[in-house]
């Protein structure tokens, strides 16, 4: 410990003790400064010490991160008719029971009635008699309600035998795009960027740590240490719903931007102002079997069907977070599959076709031997009742058991500890084992600062989360994330002199909520710049704006996916048309995917691809305020055909001069392809 740090210490339940003129917090309130109380210390000894004070309750509660709402919740799940509070009406009291569904794959005979799991405990109970200090934040409250939602999360803790803090963890809260369990629940209550596809188009590494900077000072503020994310997974193909999370197909600009992610949230060292990054989702859950995702039966498996594939190109991500020093690591749900896949692993063994979160060769041999990682390993949602691929053969508590011997520290989105607590005390793993992964955890608290003063001011989160100077710099990130793919008629920029006797059709296309969406690009027009004259009459246009914001086809086993452009995925195609050949158009498509633009594209007269953009900021690239300069971050596929015959495991600029779109005037829409005016 530096010895001249002296941190600011706050106490609301229990006493504050004052030892040679320094305050300490009496945490198990018996009135004598014990060693882990005593910020002085090193660290080591401190966890050392309160880890010998623990019970196997207190270890297993503290191994185990559930999902924590607030009271009113929009996203408790519907199957929960009413909901309690504490006397404060700040807690939500009430548990939330799920049914998993099956274990078993289709055409399995053992089938598997779901079985039910409490997802969610209630506050109190959840903390004092259940031990849990892990909490996932769903909700999107304004940042002075959560400040004060997490601050009586804290009191309820200290108010605990051992008072031992809670840690408030979420998935990324600040881009623009659709809210997706598990991919980003929350927007709009702190500064609002690009998603991280956008950033990756940016390719501008000291932009994204300083995004990470202003993020983590937002947190902090509103009481969130820890953050899942970001996906250090290499998009590889185009069907995957989960895309758009990820910085892109290349592995070196995915090493880039998850360094500045974690240089940025947590700084050098992780302390009293970082957020905690737990690296989503190792080894890369980007390569997929027809995009399928393992959250579901019919995706569960990881294919690598291309030589070299596996440490060519999804590792490199990962390695680069673990030198950047990300504090633990998320693997993914799935399996890797020997049927589909030719020899990966540096032995020429084939894989053990167990989930990655049991798989000895992964964690053990690849992550902890070969990479180096010290950090922890924080399961994925559920991997115990609701994802256990390959291992459903297996009792719950010989899936604990196993995912403990392969180095998994922390289990995600179950609230009932008690499996773990019986997998100790009926033999299946020694309490020492628990002890490994709680001194991780103990010690990722004490460097946050928590063990001094979790606390924090609710009015100074709000000015923080809304200060105009962190907006700014992310509206830069806004245009720095536009990427022109054509301007064959030279329309863009829309000069004053062009805009002076222009009329300009808008209308946005999507599955759902088009004309709302598109009275706010037409408002975003007229507040911003309303020199250019807007107009919902088509047949008195001179020009039209066409944006397209597909939506992802849901993951189904009899459904094959697609990134086609059509009625499924929102889009009108046949209106884009006949609109393109009315008037010079310009097309807009948000590229959450690599859509297949081949119908849409050649009659356009300009077109861009955003990632999840504020509308006054694309404006800015229309009128030519500023030059565009965004590059693609993936590549968009020719057509149907040389996707469904490209492997899943590469990425697009791996896969031949065949597989990328050329548009009318013969540009590949390859990674890194952007165009400036």
């Amino acid at each position: 410990m530096n010895k001249s740090y002296v941190p600011n210490i706050d106490s609301r339940v229990k006493d504050i003790l004052t030892v040679d003129g320094k305050q300490f917090r009496d945490l198990n309130g018996n009135g004598v400064l014990d060693p882990y109380e005593n910020w002085e210390l090193p660290i080591e000894e401190r966890v050392k010490d309160l880890v010998s004070r623990m019970t196997v309750e207190e270890k297993a509660g503290l191994m185990t991160i559930s999902s924590q709402y607030m009271p009113g919740s929009k996203k408790i799940p519907s199957n929960v008719e009413t909901t309690e509070t504490d006397e404060s009406g700040l807690l939500n009291e009430t548990g939330v029971v799920l049914k998993t569904h099956p274990f078993s794959k289709p055409g399995d005979d053992n089938y598997e009635l779901p079985k039910p799991v409490l997802f969610n405990a209630g506050a109190t109970k959840g903390i004092l008699e259940l031990n849990l200090r892990y909490f996932i934040v769903r909700d999107n409250p304004k940042a002075s309600d959560l400040a004060t939602w997490t601050n009586k999360i804290q009191e309820v803790a200290e108010g605990s035998r051992l008072g031992i803090p809670a840690v408030m963890v979420s998935n990324p809260r600040n881009h623009i795009g659709s809210l997706y369990h598990g991919l980003m629940e929350a927007s709009g209550e702190f500064s609002l960027w690009p998603g991280e596809l956008g950033l990756a188009a940016t390719a501008d590494s000291e932009l994204v740590k300083g995004f990470a900077e202003i993020a983590s000072r937002e947190w902090r503020a509103a009481g969130i240490h820890k953050i899942y994310g970001y996906m250090a997974d290499i998009a590889t193909d185009p069907l995957w719903m989960r895309f758009n999370g990820t910085f892109g197909e290349d592995p070196e600009l995915s090493s880039e931007l998850i360094t500045a992610v974690i240089k940025g949230f947590q700084g050098e060292n992780l302390g009293a102002n970082s957020v905690s990054l737990t690296t989503k989702h190792f080894p890369g859950g980007g390569a997929r079997h027809k995009g399928h995702d393992p959250h579901y039966p019919w995706g569960s498996f990881n294919p690598y069907p291309t030589p070299g594939s596996l440490y060519k190109y999804h590792i490199p991500p990962f390695k680069a977070a673990i030198e950047a020093g990300t504090t633990s690591m998320m693997p993914y749900y799935s399996y890797p599959s020997n049927e589909h896949s030719v020899p990966q692993l540096k032995d020429g063994e084939l894989f053990e076709e167990v989930g990655f979160a049991y798989n000895k060769a992964i964690l053990v041999d690849i992550l902890r031997k070969e990479l180096g990682f010290k950090g922890y390993i924080n399961s994925d949602t559920g991997i115990i009742n609701m994802m256990p691929w390959g291992v459903e053969e297996l009792s719950a508590e010989e899936r604990y058991a196993k995912a403990l011997e392969v180095g998994v520290n922390m289990f995600s989105d179950e609230a009932d500890p008690s499996t773990l607590i019986k997998t100790v005390k009926e033999g299946f793993v020694s309490e020492e084992k628990l002890d490994q992964s709680v001194t991780y955890l103990l010690t990722e608290m004490m460097e946050l600062g928590l063990f001094e003063n979790p606390y924090t001011d609710p009015e100074q989160a709000q000015l923080i989360a809304k200060d105009p100077t962190s907006q700014e710099k992310a509206n830069e990130a806004h245009r720095k994330s536009v990427v022109l793919m054509q301007n064959s008629e030279q329309l863009l920029p829309l000069t004053d002199d062009k805009v002076k006797n222009m009329k300009l059709y808008v209308e946005v296309f999507m599955k759902e909520g088009a004309e709302a969406e598109t009275k706010r690009l037409i408002e975003s027009f007229t507040n911003n710049d309303p020199s250019i004259n807007v107009t919902d009459n088509i047949e008195e246009a001179t020009h039209a704006l066409v944006f397209a914001i597909p939506n992802v086809v849901a993951d189904r086993p009899d459904t094959p996916l697609s990134v086609e452009l059509g009625l499924e995925t929102g889009v009108d195609v046949t209106r884009i048309k006949a609109i393109e050949e009315k008037l010079p158009t310009i097309l807009v498509v948000q590229m959450t995917n690599p859509w297949l633009i081949g119908e849409i594209e050649p009659n356009a007269a300009a077109v861009l691809s955003t990632f999840g953009v504020k509308y006054d900021s694309l404006i800015d690239v229309l009128r030519g305020r500023f030059n565009p300069s965004g590059k693609l971050p993936f590549t968009i596929p020719a057509n149907q055909e040389v996707l469904e015959n490209s492997p899943g495991d590469i990425p697009g600029h791996a896969k031949g001069s065949s597989y990328v779109y050329r548009d009318k005037n013969g540009n590949e829409y390859g990674f890194g392809f952007g165009l400036s005016y």
